[in-house]
């Protein structure tokens, strides 16, 4: 499985596409939103433009590695018959998915500490070490809840609607969970829905932090529930897959 997870990171940092939009594009989307943005606070939060988006900005680079390049590499793998072969190996079903959930959020990390860098450097935004490492950490370990997540859309939908159904998923996630704009200057009912959403309780980690306080006790449930929902149902899709070859 070691082996199968080197290979997997080899093949992520040779594409560039996936360099790009995992890599660049959120520290460079961090500074079009907050770079030129004033210190206040926002409206019914504790937090400026410059904290909080530094954490929806890493949500949303480790989201794009994580589930749409696990997404759609797996339905490329599942076309192409790399998966049959995989399975003619002594590697174990839960294996293959515990390959692709750990690949795709180490491969994550360069984006969440690039636009933690960017924060600093541009926006001069200020933490004690404790609060840069538990960001930093928490960010990486949440991306694995979306990890599952990607692996159970790429066995669920074939190569050519695998993009559509990802994309589906990442911008209604991103949207409602509050990365692209703070949540408390959307509709009630949105933020309602968004209590209960992995992106939301993904980014509290984050903001919690920010702001001196330890993760809540719920946000951590929440994403330990999604994360048992959504590698559960990778892991059936995959039996479900292997079956059907």
């Amino acid at each position: 499985m070691t082996t199968l997870i080197k290979l997997e990171i080899i093949r992520a940092l040779r594409n560039k596409k996936f360099l790009f939009f995992s890599v660049i594009y959120p520290p460079a989307l961090y500074l079009i939103i907050a770079g030129g943005a004033d210190s206040k606070p926002i409206p019914g939060m504790k937090l400026d433009v410059g904290l909080y988006f530094m954490v929806s900005m890493a949500t949303l680079g480790a989201m794009t590695a994580v589930l749409l390049g696990n997404s759609e590499r797996i339905a490329k793998e599942r076309e192409n018959g790399w998966v049959r072969q995989l399975r003619l190996t002594a590697l174990p079903g839960r294996g293959y998915v515990a390959a692709k959930m750990a690949s795709a959020a180490t491969v994550s990390l360069p984006s969440i500490l690039l636009v933690m860098i960017v924060a600093a450097a541009v926006k001069g935004v200020r933490l004690e070490a404790w609060q840069w490492i538990s960001i930093a950490a928490g960010t990486w370990l949440g991306g694995f809840v979306f990890a599952a997540l990607g692996i159970a859309i790429g066995y669920l939908a074939t190569g050519d609607a695998v993009r559509p159904i990802a994309m589906l998923f990442y911008f209604g996630l991103a949207f409602l969970g509050g990365l692209w704009m703070p949540l408390t200057i959307l509709p009630q009912w949105v933020q309602n829905i968004a209590e209960w959403l992995p992106t939301h309780a993904y980014t509290a980690l984050g903001t919690a932090v920010e702001v001196g306080e330890a993760p809540h006790v719920k946000d951590m449930a929440i994403l330990a529930g999604y994360l048992l929902v959504f590698a559960g149902g990778a892991a059936w899709l995959y039996r479900k897959d292997t079956r059907k070859a």
